[in-house]
């Protein structure tokens, strides 16, 4: 199975990107988790991205705040899939890495999901991986079902309430 990789712009942004890993980890995917800058530590980042793919990677998340630059710098130096994962700053709440991350240039794509957005992250690539492995697929599938049966769940018990009235 392909892994996946977790590059992260600084260490402050472990609380958000281990809700990815955690993701990741709950379907048995195998993952790395990296502190690398775009601005501090350009020569790493394009190192690790330049070799992901013969080094066992499918897909890469980067996630940053503020200028948000490190999706970008990943996929200048890979073409694999790389997921951007803009977080919330206090100067601007994350729009500013939002727009950073989704403003690429023709031909160097990145993937977003939300501000935050670290499990829709790790479900991109999921789901990006389960293309070629139908025992993910079937996990997700299996996810979506569970969560389906917890919202009708929640709207018995509503309905329920409701009509006690």
């Amino acid at each position: 199975m392909k892994k996946v990789a977790l590059i992260m712009g600084s260490a402050s942004d472990l609380p958000t990107v281990r809700k990815a890993a955690d993701t990741l980890d709950s379907f048995g995917v195998p993952c790395e988790v990296h502190v690398w800058s775009a601005h501090r530590t350009p020569l790493e980042v394009r190192r690790f991205a330049g070799t992901a793919r013969e080094n066992g990677f499918g897909v890469i998340i980067a996630a940053a705040g503020m200028a948000a630059h490190l999706a970008g710098a990943v996929a200048a130096a890979t073409t694999l899939p790389v997921i951007g994962l803009p977080l919330k700053s206090t100067n601007l709440d994350g729009v500013d890495a939002l727009l950073s991350t989704v403003q690429m240039p023709s031909g160097i794509p990145v993937a977003t999901v939300a501000i935050d957005g670290a499990v829709n992250a790790a479900l991109l690539s999921i789901q990006i991986l389960a293309v070629e492995d139908a025992d993910l697929a079937r996990k997700l599938d299996e996810k979506r079902r569970a969560g389906a049966e917890k919202v009708l769940a929640a709207d018995a018990a509503l309905q329920a309430e409701r009509a006690g009235k």
